[in-house]
């Protein structure tokens, strides 16, 4: 299986989640390109982009684990390459 380029979305309003979140992109740490954070304190909510390059059953899994949090949300977009 090749490898595909995705953004990896996600919204948490849950700050206690986010050691359960940098757990998880340090497991597949050898697949992310680079990642930033914005805190929106007006909406108490923290928006984080993950760029990875990696195959699509794991990019399913870490959008998927992080998906399952509470108080989380995760979406992906992939490239068509």
């Amino acid at each position: 299986m090749s490898d595909r380029i995705a953004v990896i979305s996600i919204i948490v309003e849950d700050r206690e989640q986010s050691s359960k979140i940098n757990g998880i992109l340090s497991e597949f740490g050898d697949f992310v390109i680079g990642r930033m954070g914005i805190p929106y304190k007006q909406k108490s909510v923290f928006i984080i982009s993950v760029a990875v390059d990696a195959p699509t059953e794991v990019i399913n899994t870490i959008t998927g684990k992080i998906g399952q949090l509470s108080g989380v949300s995760a979406k992906t977009l992939m490239s068509k390459l």
